[in-house]
């Protein structure tokens, strides 16, 4: 069967992650369903670079609570893409990445898709924060599915590391002890990219990574290099962030999960198989463009070529 006779439902598609699967997958020639709560929201331009979704999608499923779920969503799919999970949104991962993704697998067992791709997180198993043991929970359910099961891990999205520009740019980067954690993160569409891919492999589990692994300082010195700007790392003391940890839990159930989210993520190795072309430098280089054409706009300064 060509890809233009399958089926493809996505899953969390307004996202980062999200809206390169449809874009790919439409290159690819699949027919395409995705699950949106604001149809106008998602055919608009996504945050980071992400493409919006107008002239993408084949079939438009608006659906605002799980309860509003049924089977005719997956009604026809062969394959089903998961993007869907919290990060910095107002909203508990145990909703979210576990049982709203375990409503989808549910419906997918049922219909028998072929596959259903999920996109979790490295070092989940690790993880103490409420956000990593919910996706661990689900990518644990994936495994024990009828339906054949694909889980992709990416390092991390370039997309989360924009803030360590921003910081730079201010002039200052900070981290834990001496920033030697490495990483490979993967833009949006080398990982859409590596994720169609995995279709033809059957069940299974990948770690990925963008086309270099980098340690947390050689990023701050990327972002400064792009920022025009002299790299000023200072070093938190692993004591402090524990700290921090403390305080974030008593602020609440929300703030404890995304503080101990991050803050693991800087205390643990997370390279997984290179992949891509794109880079981190190229991409810190186009956001420093961006911010050079604001600044120009806003005051008439022509700037040297």
């Amino acid at each position: 069967m060509e890809p233009r006779d399958k089926r493809a439902l996505v899953v969390g598609a307004t996202g980062y992650v999200g809206r390169f699967l449809v874009a790919r997958l439409r290159a690819q020639g699949f027919i395409i369903r995705v699950v949106v709560r604001d149809q106008d929201r998602a055919m608009a331009t996504g945050s980071f670079g992400a493409p919006p979704l107008e002239g993408l999608v084949d079939e438009w499923v608006v659906a605002r609570d799980a309860s509003e779920l049924g089977t005719p969503v997956v009604d026809g799919v062969h394959h089903v893409f998961s993007a869907l999970g919290v990060t910095r949104q107002k909203a508990d991962p145990w909703d979210i990445d576990f049982r709203l993704n375990l409503r989808y697998l549910e419906l997918a067992e049922e219909a028998r898709v072929d596959s259903f791709l999920y996109v979790g997180v490295m070092n989940a198993a690790e993880g103490t924060s409420a956000l990593m043991r919910a996706k661990y929970a689900f990518m644990q359910a994936l495994k024990r599915s009828k339906v054949a099961g694909q889980i992709v891990n990416p390092s991390g999205y370039f997309s989360d590391l924009t803030e360590i520009f921003e910081l730079t740019r201010r002039g200052l980067a900070v981290g834990l002890g001496d920033a030697s954690v490495r990483l490979s993160p993967i833009h949006g569409a080398d990982l859409a990219e590596f994720c169609v891919q995995r279709l033809s492999y059957g069940a299974g589990s990948w770690d990925v990574g963008g086309p270099e692994a980098l340690s947390y300082r050689e990023i701050v010195e990327l972002a400064a290099e792009a920022a025009g700007k002299t790299p000023r790392y200072v070093a938190v003391p692993h004591a402090l962030a524990s700290c921090a940890t403390w305080v974030a839990d008593r602020m609440g159930p929300r703030s404890g999960s995304l503080t101990r989210f991050f803050i693991e993520g800087m205390q643990r190795d997370s390279v997984g198989e290179l992949h891509g072309s794109r880079t981190l430098r190229s991409y810190y280089v186009s956001l420093a463009n961006v911010q050079n054409s604001e600044a120009d706009s806003t005051t008439g300064t022509p700037r040297a070529p």
